[in-house]
């Protein structure tokens, strides 16, 4: 692995996953105000990640591992419980499941059989941004997320956006696979 495993940019993204247990938990119990702060804070470790990696030159193969990884297990487990509790149907769920998986699959062939490391693609973190104000609209009491279909806006636009991504990816494995150029 290049590049230093601990540092701000890793531990950013650790720390992201560590919120997930407290945001379903504030979720659950119905402090919505303590949910809705972790919720800041996990997307601003998100939106912070990639930037210290890049302010503080400490890019590292740790961080294209952690990143995407932490995107992911966010969005399964939030999902999850959206579905458990009923405010999210099933397909979306399941789409957004087997989407991750298959990309992670494939990331980590292609890792083992190319000696690739792919990282995060910018449809994938808009993908992640339109889910995130999703559950915004979920969670948030805002009048306007109560009279309009926010939430169902949203979900559309991150499931279009979802597998505009998919696609994305498995042109760049398709790519990398053959031997080509796959920088995006």
């Amino acid at each position: 692995m290049q590049g230093h495993i601990v540092n701000l940019p890793n531990f950013l993204s650790f720390l992201r996953i560590l919120l997930i247990p407290w945001f379903i938990y504030f979720l659950h119990v119905g402090r919505s105000t303590e949910a809705f702060a972790v919720m800041i804070v996990a997307l601003l470790t998100d939106w912070l990640d990639g930037r210290a990696a890049r302010w503080t030159n400490e890019v590292s193969d740790m961080g294209k591992i952690l990143d995407p990884l932490a995107d992911k297990l966010c969005l399964a487990s939030v999902a999850i419980y959206f579905l458990w509790k009923g405010e999210l149907p099933f397909w979306f769920v399941l789409f957004v499941l087997l989407r991750d998986l298959i990309i992670f699959l494939g990331a980590a062939w292609i890792r083992h059989r190319h000696n690739v490391l792919t990282t995060s693609l910018w449809p994938g973190k808009w993908a992640v941004g339109f889910v995130s104000m999703m559950f915004i609209a979920m969670i948030w009491p805002h009048p306007v997320f109560v009279r309009y279909p926010v939430k169902e806006f949203f979900m559309y636009l991150s499931a279009a956006m979802l597998l505009y991504s998919f696609v994305e990816y498995c042109i760049r494995f398709y790519r990398i696979r053959q031997g080509l150029d796959y920088r995006a």
